[in-house]
This record gives structure tokens, sequence and C-alpha cells, in this order.
């Protein structure tokens, strides 16, 4: 499994490691069922420490991405729960408040949240 963490940044690892595996969920790269790394696997990997990996992989086991059995290992869950609507909403917020100080326009914040949505680049759009 191929993860691009960035050392340098103010994003906790744990925290990055939880993004890319949500993300290549969404986007197809990890299917339901498809079998994760174990904890000392991925942190080997990784070159990180074996409890950040086990918290990225508990916080996603919280949030029903995957799934944990002590024989079968870690595989990705099929369809999660529905998210709230609330906790999206304030999930946003700042996001968006950020793009609202920078000057952005409405449409363009929007425009923005459509192609992250369908998972697309800003470029392969046009």
């Amino acid at each position: 499994m191929l993860l691009r963490l960035d050392f340098s940044s103010g994003v906790p690892i744990y925290r990055q490691i939880h993004d890319q595996l949500v993300l290549g969920i969404a986007d197809g790269r990890l299917k339901a069922g498809e079998k994760l790394p174990s904890v000392r696997s991925l942190a080997s990997e990784a070159g990180v420490n074996m409890m950040t990996v086990s918290k990225a992989y508990g916080t996603l086991k919280a949030e029903g991405h995957i799934l944990t059995d002590r024989r079968g290992g870690t595989v990705v869950a099929g369809c999660a729960d529905k998210v709230g609507e609330e906790t999206l909403l304030n999930e946003i917020r700042l996001p968006a408040a950020e793009a609202k100080l920078s000057g952005m326009a409405r449409d363009k914040w929007l425009e923005l949240c459509g192609l992250a949505y369908d998972g697309k680049k800003e470029d392969e759009s046009l």
C-alpha cells in the first residue's frame, strides 16, 4: 500500500493515514472486503510507530470504514452507515470560512465542493 506522508506537515501522521484510506475507499481504489496491511506491516512500510497506525485504524473502525478480526485481519468495510449532515456541516465550516475570507466567490466554492465530491481535480473539469 502506497501512502504519501508529509512528516513536515502540521497534520498528524495518523490523520494523514486515515484521510488517505478514506479517500482510497471513496474513489474505489480500495474495495469492500479488500485486506489491508497489518498495523505492524503498515508501520514498518511507512516508517512510523505502530501506535500511529493503530490510532488511524481505530478511528477508521469507529467510523465504520474498516472491520477487524483477529483471524481475518483488517478489511475494508462495505457501505458505512450514513454520515449525519450535522457532522459534515461542522467539518466543512472551517474550510468554507477560509474560502470566504480569501475572497473566493460562493459559486467557485460550490464548484470546488462538487469536484471534491466527484473525486476530480480542478483541472479535470475543464
